[in-house]
């Protein structure tokens, strides 16, 4: 059985904008795409975390009477809190922002060689949302029959319009995340690269870029390496960014804000369900990383990976470009 992937219509035409980089200047500029990007979020996440921390009592009583213990606690406990989470969802606007200028300056590149292609976006979208949902649903299934994860009902925590603002926060934050690994950097490294060579260390990245999550493990690692590859796929086959962007979306909401597990190692407080992992089953629940660093989360992401990989591409490719056996 041979597996190939066809050069997607955007890296043809970030091809002809400009020629691709060798590998080693590829990660460079991406190192430096990365900084201009965390530092913008950085820039936005200033008043966000001054506004959150004005509207607690303890924060401004002991600012007053300068405990610095107190403070110091206080800040420690705002870190995690529900208004953090959000801003920090919310700023990634900013790199997504800054990606996108870059790549127009740098590269001479369109958004649709991004993936912005204005062709089926909605029914896109609504296919990823669709198929994000019932794959980490599929995981959620997983740990529940083979007693790994005991959903115990509605959580009283619950808020409607704290859950409203989660929904649009993921939603900018996984299409973030693509436009910054696949649709810039995937993209890029084609230019120049095969294929396979581009979907393998972008996911690598992908991976690298958890690595000060809490609860992070090798396990972990390898499902983050895994949901690289399943989006890099995802992201060549369907030819756009807007189905990809949105499984990645629903898949982090779906964790933290309906079923109620860590996502990437973070809290959540404002979750539909009440789920609680069992202890000694973390080899599939993922434990403190939460379902990501488990392996029902690897079964479903091979076996999307596999489906992907069997699947025709939704485009045609005018030169009939094949590339990279995996498999033969």
């Amino acid at each position: 059985m041979k597996l190939k992937l066809e050069t997607p219509p955007m890296v043809m035409k970030a091809r002809e904008a400009q020629k691709g980089k060798n590998w080693f200047l590829e990660l460079l500029i991406f190192g430096v795409v990365l900084v201009a990007a965390s530092f913008a979020e950085s820039i936005v996440m200033i008043p966000i975390i001054f506004a959150v921390l004005l509207t607690n009592q303890n924060f401004l009583t002991a600012t007053l009477s300068g405990n610095t213990q107190v403070l110091n606690e206080v800040v420690y406990g705002a870190s995690g809190s529900d208004g953090i989470t959000l801003g920090m969802l919310f700023a990634n606007l900013a790199m997504t922002g800054v990606v996108m200028l870059l790549c127009k300056v740098m590269q001479k590149r369109k958004m649709d060689t991004l993936g912005f292609v204005k062709k089926d976006m909605g029914k896109e979208y609504l296919r990823g949302l669709g198929l994000g949902f019932l794959m980490f649903s599929a995981a959620v299934l997983l740990c529940v029959i083979t007693g790994s994860l005991q959903i115990e009902g509605i959580s009283s925590g619950f808020a409607p319009g704290i859950f409203l603002l989660f929904v649009l926060g993921f939603l900018i934050q996984g299409m973030a995340e693509e436009v910054l690994c696949r649709g810039y950097f995937l993209v890029s490294f084609g230019r120049r690269h095969s294929m396979w060579a581009a979907v393998l260390v972008n996911s690598v990245l992908f991976a690298a870029l958890h690595l000060g999550n809490s609860g992070v493990s090798p396990l972990a690692i390898l499902n983050l390496t895994l949901f690289g590859i399943f989006a890099s796929v995802y992201f060549i086959k369907r030819g756009s960014i807007w189905g990809i962007g949105a499984l990645h979306s629903i898949w982090n909401l779906a964790q933290g804000n309906v079923y109620g597990v860590r996502v990437s190692g973070i809290v959540t407080n404002c979750s539909l369900f009440v789920s609680t992992p069992v202890e000694g089953r973390g080899l599939i629940n993922g434990g403190a990383f939460g379902l990501e660093g488990g392996a029902a989360v690897t079964v479903v992401l091979l076996a999307g990976i596999l489906l992907l990989l069997r699947s025709r591409s939704v485009y045609e490719n005018p030169a009939g470009i094949e590339e990279a056996e995996l498999l033969s």
